[in-house]
């Protein structure tokens, strides 16, 4: 009897020592199992920007303002032939630069006669003063005089402007960007003969959707992207935001200023990024460290030592990889949850990866 109480005595407290064991194991399992691995980033300060992206083409800047449009097409008003083209292509010009000379032999003519003229017309009037002036001739006289010589200067003057017709020259400082005849060469009327296009006045011409043009003003800064490699060739800024939106596409056409710095050039594709918002000293985050539940509700998880701490927050504006929020605990230079955050709890236990580790 006595040896079957000792068995059993043995028998229970081995069995107890065995279930508190699996009991420790099945704790400490259990603790590290809520133990996640993550990756974290840092709480920055910065200047956050919003952003609309539009698409279109480089132009010349058009007429306004008082001023001529950016560029100019050379064309001939009559029928001719091309004498002479004194400049080349790529070549800078002056606004009044002779850029194409059509057949000018009779405008010449009547220019030399009609110069005679006035010469004449302005010593005869200048003589009649003088006999004026000791009663030599009669205010009739000298009337006439006067006539002849407004008349001389305006038949001067219509000569001129039949030599202009075929002196065709650049109402614009410029580069000559295309010739398009040579001397010898027979033209029909309307033909365009040249183009000058001044560099330091091209816009970007793009086209936005109406909802997204509403944000849009005057004055507002544009990054200006080109090429396959999106590289930034320079910024520019809104200089014009049309009133009326166009019926057959929904999109309200949109100017953007180019500095000359940007090489960019009439005709090419372009991408331009307009800051519509900027906030400045704005705290920041990386994107994947903010969760969104379908309420709405926004959160992340604020690193404080070996522990994860869940908190709301507000979110603003997104820019690029970045995104603003503002909450209870999230100060500069804190260490947010990102990749791993989704659907933390509360309060949970972390391991973080160093950034191969993640990758592995």
């Amino acid at each position: 009897m006595k040896t079957r109480l000792v068995l059993f005595t043995f028998f229970t407290v081995s069995a107890i020592a065995f279930l508190c064991g699996c009991a420790k194991q099945s704790n400490d399992a259990e603790e590290t199992s809520t133990e996640v691995a993550v990756q974290v980033g840092k709480v920055a300060r910065v200047t956050m920007r919003a952003r609309v992206d539009a698409y279109g083409i480089i132009e010349a800047e058009p007429a306004g303002g008082g001023k001529p449009a950016g560029a100019a097409r050379l064309s001939t008003p009559t029928a001719n032939i091309v004498m002479a083209v004194p400049v080349k292509e790529g070549e800078r010009v002056e606004a009044g630069t002779i850029v194409v000379k059509l057949d000018d032999r009779v405008p010449l003519a009547q220019v030399e006669k009609a110069t005679h003229v006035v010469e004449f017309a302005d010593q005869n009037m200048a003589r009649q003063r003088k006999l004026k002036a000791i009663d030599g001739t009669s205010v009739k006289t000298l009337q006439e005089a006067a006539q002849q010589f407004a008349a001389a200067k305006a038949d001067l003057a219509a000569a001129q402007a039949q030599l202009a017709q075929v002196h065709l020259a650049s109402p614009i400082t410029g580069i000559v960007a295309r010739i398009n005849v040579q001397p010898g060469q027979t033209v029909e009327p309307g033909t365009v003969v040249a183009e000058i296009i001044d560099p330091a006045r091209l816009v970007a011409t793009v086209h936005l959707p109406v909802a997204e043009a509403t944000r849009v003003k005057p004055g507002q800064p544009a990054e200006l992207l080109s090429g396959q490699s999106g590289n930034t060739g320079a910024e520019g800024r809104v200089v014009y935001v049309s009133p009326q939106p166009d019926d057959k596409t929904a999109t309200v056409l949109v100017r953007v200023s180019v500095p000359p710095e940007a090489g960019l050039i009439p005709g090419q594709f372009v991408h331009a990024r307009i800051v519509t918002e900027e906030h400045t000293g704005r705290l920041a985050v990386p994107r994947e460290a903010v969760y969104t539940d379908h309420d709405g509700q926004s959160t992340l998880s604020i690193v404080d030592g070996s522990v994860a701490k869940q908190r709301i927050v507000k979110v603003g504006l997104r820019d690029g990889n970045l995104v603003e929020v503002e909450g209870e605990g999230v100060t500069e230079g804190a260490t947010v949850v990102t990749a791993g955050s989704y659907a933390l709890p509360k309060e949970t236990k972390v391991r973080i990866l160093d950034l191969h580790e993640g990758m592995k």
